[in-house]
């Protein structure tokens, strides 16, 4: 039996994590960049006990196995756990637990648990990526817009490094480097809570990150920082449907079009943010659910609370790399014989709906990896104050680009006991291909028009 998570209990929850783990953000200043901090603005050394590593880099050397637009392998394929998380030892490391991943522990004490594997500092960019973010260090700023604050004098690299708030950490996130441009093949499945297996979507998309444009600037960057167009080829009832975003950094800016195979119409969808279900997971998730959490910040205040060490989900090449998507899913869960977690410094930023604003989840809480600054893990409280979702992320190391970037992100719903993981590329050939730019036309409602099947 679940115990019921009060308003109560989750202020005590609050009060008692950051008494127990949480530090202020270590002084420091631009000049910092590249010495004791690494260029994305993270600790450089290790901590104190060694668990977790110095920052030499990360993981740039190419498995020479890898072949452009294939799978990439799992550099640590050979490494066995140092210990397991289960229900039974969990008290024991409560302080570098998220509310989440604690209560799955509690609900599914036979078969959750989480492997705790050697830590891995692997996150890495190019140059030019570092140099940016150099710059925005100096010229970024937050200004007040239509869709409130967004970042002004930032392109090309993490666009505050060094940051003062939570508004500033959350853009980090969402302006976090994975490259420009890409096609993917991947399934979404939606596993109910009798543990079936439903696979929602068997997508071809193409996506493009504008804000990474080596050859752009802060000058000549319009806004719109992510572009996105799926085309479903399965299951059968959803084959021919398309969706395409354009996602400005400003949220009244944003467009998105679906393309109805049943209708052979393009039409423009009139409110593809927040809390509204998205047709790109079959309406399973929200638009700002997608990878942790995607999109406007104006829903909410962001507090900036501190920093804390927490085993997060990391350098996850194993899932990707898995014969069948079969193989992975569990009845209740990721099938933890394929999840990494690792111990890593995180920040930590809290979410409360903004006086006059509305949203079925109305409070969070959101972990981002200091060396990414991906959202890893996100836990999403109900009105009650009941906690309602443990979201979570599985990021891959990629070499090639080279980045740590998320490759999978799901959700645990502890209120219906379903789960949903999106962009799965286990079974699939091409997994994550970094491909040339492409034209701007491919992100238009022609082009979806154009490529209608039905």
């Amino acid at each position: 039996m679940t115990i019921p998570f009060t308003l109560k209990t989750f202020c005590l929850a609050l009060a008692g994590v950051a008494a127990l783990s949480l530090q202020p953000a270590v002084a420091a200043s631009v000049d910092d960049l590249g010495k004791s901090l690494t260029p994305f603005g993270a600790e450089k050394a290790g901590n104190a006990d060694g668990t977790i590593p110095a920052w030499d880099g990360g993981l740039t050397k190419v498995d020479p196995s890898f072949k452009e637009g294939g799978k990439r392998s799992d550099p640590f394929a050979a490494e066995k756990p140092l210990f397991s998380i289960t229900a039974q030892n969990m008290a024991q490391y409560a302080d570098k637990l998220s509310d989440g991943v604690k209560e799955m522990l509690k609900r599914y004490p036979d078969t959750y648990r989480l492997d705790i594997y050697p830590t891995h500092r692997t996150a890495a960019a190019p140059q030019w990526v570092y140099d940016n973010t150099a710059k925005n260090a100096q010229t970024a700023t937050l200004v007040e817009s239509s869709a409130g604050l967004v970042p002004q004098g930032a392109f090309g690299g993490i666009p505050f490094p060094i940051p003062k708030n939570g508004y500033e950490a959350m853009w980090n996130h969402i302006l976090n480097w994975r490259g420009t441009s890409v096609a993917m093949d991947f399934r979404h499945y939606l596993v109910t809570a009798d543990g079936a297996a439903v696979m929602t979507t068997d997508g071809k998309a193409i996506q493009e990150m504008p804000y990474y444009y080596q050859d752009g600037s802060a000058q000549t960057f319009e806004g719109d920082y992510w572009l996105f167009r799926l085309l479903n080829v399965g299951p059968p009832l959803r084959a021919g449907e398309q969706i395409m975003g354009r996602t400005n950094v400003n949220g009244d800016k944003s467009q998105a079009h679906v393309y109805l195979a049943g209708q052979r119409r393009v039409r423009k969808l009139p409110n593809a943010c927040c809390d509204t279900p998205t047709p790109a997971t079959a309406g399973v998730m929200s638009f700002d659910e997608l990878s942790v959490y995607q999109g406007r910040l104006d829903r909410f205040n962001w507090k900036l609370v501190g920093k804390q060490e927490m085993y997060i989900p990391y350098n996850a090449n194993k899932v990707q790399t898995a014969t069948n998507a079969e193989d992975v899913l569990g009845k209740h869960h990721m099938n933890p014989d394929y999840v990494r977690w690792e111990l890593h410094r995180v920040w930590v930023v809290e979410a409360e709906l903004a006086p006059g604003k509305r949203h079925q989840l109305p409070k969070g809480r959101y972990y981002l990896d200091e060396d990414t600054w991906q959202a890893m893990l996100g836990d999403r409280w109900d009105a009650k104050g009941q906690l309602s979702k443990s979201l979570w992320s599985l990021p891959a190391v990629m070499p090639d680009i080279p980045a740590v970037a998320q490759l999978s992100s799901g959700f645990y719903d502890l209120t219906s006991n379903t789960w949903f993981i999106q962009n799965l590329y286990a079974g699939k050939a091409q997994q994550y291909a970094i491909v040339d730019r492409y034209k701007t036309s491919e992100f238009s409602p022609a082009a979806m028009a154009g490529r209608g099947v039905r």
